[in-house]
């Protein structure tokens, strides 16, 4: 390496070392959402004496109409917001999706890790991939996991750890890696995914604004999410291990046990033990899900992709993958040998995130006051509006476009209400341009999902705080964006660049 090179490297590390020591500097997580409740109460009051309202036309994503809409900021502290704030406790928390996901998936999980099946798995991984692959695999891996909905962060993340334990490298680097996989690049896949579905629809109402006779279909950005993947999985894993693993060096905590070079008789007994409790899960759903009139398929339509029992079942179905395949292995292996083994290897582990559900708690009464005030459609709006009025040509507009939805994101972390804001707006916009919609949509996946792995009011972003501080004990939000930025920033660059070259050159972005 370079003189030169070297020193840019030590002056990245150096950067990411302030911002996790200035992160971590901060009160706990759960103190520093107070404090931003605090200041949501007293900004919404501000914006509401000034008056602040926006109009805009939304997706109704119910009814597929465009409608006209007005968002003028609400006061926490007029008397209807009062009212909300302390009638409404129960309800943010119950109404929080990353509260129950958590809950149900790790029923399953937990159980195979305490079987001892996720260790074996690893530990097979590891016997059988080349050491250089291991990262790429992992990457790819997160990356496919997005098509069952948000497992990759309950069951892929913590996994990663483990593998990279196993091998001697440092777990935080595992994590990383997994984590920049399937929040960093949710938006693709190399299959198509339940999301797709609504982006698409909401997409083609956004389109009949202008042109009531165009539509796209579910596919319309395959090609263009096949070579995202492809492309973000080498460069996750390249940040991975030539950014992120040197700057946290040698793992100092426990080692993990020597791996051996063949796993033993009670342990491959196990696996098949675990491989048919898996079969008769997958067997059972495929009874209710394919087919015709199974109770899994959308009762009007016969669909299975899309809006479908199935669809929204998904992490139950993972919840009961992982529990048959854990109860197949404890069985097999010897490690379970009565129910109450069983229950106790649930409880523990759902008793391992009481701190995680009392954080949760609190991040779901902030996201539920500031949704509230209506300050976050106010700021996209308005951001909307600078760019539709900057006269850029359609390249730099869709840069543009990439990086309002980054900022955006930040404050709206969910990819459907974020994208029933901008369809409306940035659609009809673009096409009069000459811009195809789908490269509209592409733009707008290319904007939405690095921005995840930074953003502290990402849903999961507490759970993978958690995750590293079983390997960090001092670890906070600063340690967890330190260790990400690098991705966010090269995937921001690196994925906005293919996607102005594949809008330059013209390629297809999906069949049709």
């Amino acid at each position: 390496m370079s003189q030169t090179s070297h020193a840019g490297h030590t002056r990245i590390q150096r950067i990411l070392d302030v911002v996790e020591r200035i992160g971590n500097k901060v009160p706990h997580p759960a103190v520093i959402f107070l404090w931003l409740i605090a200041i949501v109460i007293v900004l919404s009051h501000v914006f509401h004496l000034m008056g602040t309202t926006v109009a805009f036309q939304v997706v109704n994503a119910q009814t597929h109409e465009i409608e006209d809409a007005t968002a003028s900021v609400e006061s926490l502290l007029t008397a209807p917001g009062l009212r909300f704030m302390l009638t409404s406790v129960v309800s943010n928390f119950l109404g929080f999706t990353a509260v129950g996901v958590v809950i149900v998936a790790m029923v399953g999980v937990g159980l195979a890790e305490e079987a001892g099946l996720i260790k074996t798995l690893i530990r097979k991984l590891v016997i059988l991939s080349p050491p250089w692959a291991l990262t790429y695999i992992l990457v790819f891996v997160g990356i496919v996991s997005s098509v069952a909905a948000d497992a990759g962060y309950l069951v892929l993340i913590p996994l990663a750890g483990v593998a990279f334990l196993s091998v001697g490298r440092h777990p935080l680097a595992g994590l990383a890696a997994a984590f920049a996989a399937v929040g960093g690049a949710f938006g693709v896949n190399v299959l198509v995914k339940p999301i797709d579905g609504v982006l698409t629809e909401i997409t083609n109402d956004a389109i009949h604004l202008l042109n009531p006779s165009l539509s796209i279909d579910l596919t319309a950005n395959v090609y263009f999410a096949i070579a995202s993947a492809v492309l973000l999985t080498i460069v996750i894993a390249l940040v991975s291990d030539k950014i992120v693993e040197p700057r946290l060096g040698a793992y100092q905590g426990a080692a993990s046990a020597t791996q051996e070079d063949r796993l033993s008789a009670a342990e491959l007994r196990g696996l098949k033990f675990a491989l048919l409790g898996a079969v008769v899960v997958l067997a059972a759903f495929a009874l209710l899900t394919l087919p015709p009139g199974a109770p899994l398929r959308n009762p009007e339509t016969g669909a299975v992709v899309g809006d479908s029992p199935f669809m929204s079942s998904l992490i139950v179905v993972v919840m009961l993958l992982f529990l048959g395949a854990g109860l197949g292995y404890g069985l097999g292996a010897g490690t379970i040998k009565s129910s109450l083994d069983a229950i106790n290897a649930i409880v523990k582990t759902i008793g391992s995130l009481n701190g995680l559900i009392f954080l949760l708690l609190v991040i779901s009464q902030f996201v539920a006051y500031f949704d509230y005030t209506n300050m976050a459609t106010v700021v996209a709006v308005t951001l909307g509006g600078f760019l539709d009025q900057a006269n850029l040509g359609a390249s730099a507009l869709l840069a543009g476009f990439v990086l309002v939805v980054f900022v955006v994101g930040i404050l709206i972390p969910q990819i459907i209400p974020k994208w029933a804001l901008f369809a409306p707006v940035f659609v009809p916009l673009f096409m009069k341009l000459d811009v195809a919609p789908e490269a509209v949509l592409a733009a707008y996946r290319v904007g939405d999902s690095p921005a995840n792995v930074i953003n502290p009011l990402m849903p999961y972003f507490a759970l993978i705080v958690t995750f590293v501080q079983r390997y960090q004990k001092d670890a906070g939000v600063g340690t967890v964006v330190a260790l990400m930025l690098p991705y966010a920033v090269i995937l921001i660059v690196v994925w906005t660049a293919l996607l102005i070259v594949w809008h330059a050159l013209g390629l297809p972005f999906g069949p049709g």
